[in-house]
């Protein structure tokens, strides 16, 4: 059982997950439920996934897994999950949803819903612990499931049905990256029935993995072309699970997640914004709700999201770096309802972003840079042994010298914040964030800068000086 937790449920190579794991934790999830009294037996279990080759089989043995725990798996087939979750929340019933998000197509893994959202981290031990005890499993299930494949996309298309009507999104000429997104198909309904053009660019049928918060310089070149060429106010797209999304302006330009957040949480006048340690540090000063920072992964940020409901918060806006954005409460936004959703969600944010720059009469790229945030960037170091950047991290956060002479290339440490890896400002504002990938073999490298110039050479710098150190 080689796949493990990471910030977004189970994550690991195919093969780790189809010789059986993921059958096994989907048993221990179901074994969970019935003995925290979440489900009981006959209780039906939704089951969605996304477009990889792997998906359908991890499917198959993930419904047989439920079944041999006497819950009922329904299929749901190719859906976002957000729409998976709204439609499972809202009949009080688990789900699962068979995804590796953005990660390449030789990994997959699994996402574990309970009746009442996302499961946390008391969840994850409790499924880790019982798994080995799962295992064994015969064939997998699939013929004379019930089918709910089509409900699922309408009851999501609907969420925004209201609310989307009046942004003022009409005339609008927006192009949709569909490549292998489960969001692709509700989307072009959400944005055809809000008034918007929709002109659909390259579909996929194999899986590509469009990584939202550290895009790739392929997938820059290739939206900023069809923006260009195709004279779009804008284009939107999401990963594959359709839970994170990809906005790019009329002048070609990717936005950064952190700033969609900002954006909805302006835009939905929230009081309670929760969002980690690697979103952008001006997000305090460009809005008027309390903001409390977290780890990264929605579990966090969820948890976040709670004590604030707690304390009397009555619109919760929960978001991360990249872009998912999650509510807390059922908003009213003039006539219209947006129900609560605390996963993370691709189309709100593709929404705000458009309706509120409209509303001020701005193009996309004018209304990002009113926020005037700090410019952020991000990227990744590939196949980078978990274990490898852990050490580094570890070393660099217990040894304030041996932190100093790392960074010394790159400026003098004044302040480090160990919340989730280890977060550096230099003497003159910069900030630099190692942060191990909690779901996939990298390093995360995180950079804030006064322009866009020095933030990407503070990226490439640490990346080099990494490189050094573990040479």
């Amino acid at each position: 059982m080689a796949a493990k937790f990471g910030t977004s449920g189970l994550r690991g190579l195919v093969g780790e997950l189809t010789d059986g794991t993921a059958a096994a934790h989907a048993r221990a999830f179901a074994r969970h439920l019935r003995q925290t009294g979440m489900a009981k037996g006959g209780d039906a279990i939704f089951l969605g996934l996304d477009m990889r080759a792997s998906s359908p089989e991890i499917a198959a043995q993930c419904a047989a897994a439920v079944q041999a725990e006497a819950l009922v798996p329904v299929d749901c087939g190719v859906v976002p999950t957000p729409a998976l979750a709204l439609y499972a929340m809202r009949r009080q019933a688990a789900a699962l949803m068979i995804t590796g998000s953005h990660i390449p197509d030789d990994r997959n893994g699994v996402k574990f819903y309970r009746p009442d959202g996302e499961i946390d981290k008391d969840d994850e031990e409790a499924i880790a612990t019982l798994a080995p005890s799962c295992t064994g499993l015969e064939n997998p299930a699939g013929a004379g499931m019930r089918n709910r494949h089509e409900e699922v996309l309408d009851e999501f298309v609907a969420r925004y049905r209201g609310f989307a009507s009046g942004l003022g999104l009409a005339g609008l000429r927006i192009g949709l990256y569909e490549h292998s997104s489960a969001a692709s198909i509700p989307l072009v309904r959400i944005l055809h029935e809000a008034g918007a053009e929709v002109v659909r660019l390259g579909p996929s049928d194999h899986f590509i993995p469009v990584d939202t918060e550290a895009v790739s310089d392929e997938t820059r070149a290739l939206v900023s072309g069809w923006v260009r060429n195709e004279r779009l106010d804008g284009l939107v797209s999401a990963d594959g699970d359709g839970d994170r999304p990809l906005v790019v302006d009329e002048t070609g330009t990717v936005l950064r997640g952190d700033a969609l957040g900002l954006i909805v949480a302006r835009l939905l006048q929230a009081d309670a914004v929760v969002t980690p340690v690697t979103s952008n540090s001006g997000i305090e000063r460009r809005c008027d709700a309390e903001v409390r920072r977290t780890r990264v992964g929605s579990p966090f940020v969820i948890a976040g999201m709670q004590a604030a409901l707690k304390t009397g918060s009555r619109r919760i806006v929960g978001f991360e770096a990249n872009g998912g954005v999650l509510t807390g409460n059922e908003m009213q936004l003039g006539p219209a309802t947006l129900a609560a959703l605390p996963t993370r969600d691709s189309v709100l944010p593709i929404l705000c972003a458009l309706g509120a720059a409209r509303s001020a009469g701005q193009s996309l790229s004018a209304h990002v840079a009113e926020l005037a945030l700090p410019v952020a960037a991000s990227d990744r170091i590939e196949n980078f042994p978990t274990a490898q950047s852990q050490k580094l991290v570890t070393r660099l956060s217990g040894d304030s010298e041996e932190c100093a002479r790392f960074f010394a290339a790159l400026g003098e440490v004044r302040h480090t914040d160990l919340t989730d890896g280890l977060r550096v400002t230099l003497d003159d504002r910069r900030v630099v964030h190692l942060r191990p990938s909690g779901n996939a073999p990298e390093m995360r490298v995180y950079a804030e800068a006064a322009d866009e110039t020095t933030a990407k050479a503070l990226i490439v710098g640490t990346i080099e000086r990494i490189g050094q150190d573990q040479g």
